[in-house]
């Protein structure tokens, strides 16, 4: 019989961030500052995973992120799980949700845009989310999902 072992350790209080892209993990990491975060982080990447082949994975101790703040995820890592961990166990389990507007997060791709010559938050709308594509509010710009660079 083979023994199972945790790739990553266990964690006591924080989030979990799950069944992220290998390709978007460190976009997930930028995109939520955990450069600048006090916080243990441990970040994994290739695990893996039986629903993805492979996956990436983010453990944050004792912090709790706004709801708004994790749902930013989603633009890159549409099928990403936030855990909400208490005394090692999972108290609440949830996807990523793609608003139908994100401001200040994606950057316009048209550099005539009003956005990249205008001290101005970008503002986008989502076209459609599976695969992520996205409408600029000011120039009407298309952006694909592989065309999305974060701001």
């Amino acid at each position: 019989m083979k023994q199972k072992e945790m790739a990553v350790a266990a964690l006591c209080n924080g989030i979990v961030i799950d069944h992220i892209p290998c390709a978007s993990l460190f976009k997930v990491v930028n995109l939520l500052g955990l450069d600048k975060m006090q916080n243990s982080v441990t970040i994994g990447n290739n695990l893996d995973s039986g629903s993805m082949g492979k996956k990436g994975i983010i453990k944050i101790a004792d912090v709790n992120l706004p709801e708004d703040t994790l749902n930013r995820i989603a633009v890159i890592a549409p099928h990403a799980v936030v855990n909400i961990i208490r005394d090692y166990k999972v108290v609440e389990k949830r996807p990523v949700v793609l608003d139908e507007d994100l401001i200040d997060i994606v950057r316009c791709n048209n550099p005539k845009c009003i956005c990249n010559n205008e001290p101005m938050p970008t503002h986008f709308h989502v076209v459609s989310s599976e695969p992520t594509t996205l409408r600029c509010h000011y120039c009407e710009r298309i952006v694909s999902h592989d065309e999305i660079t974060l701001k």
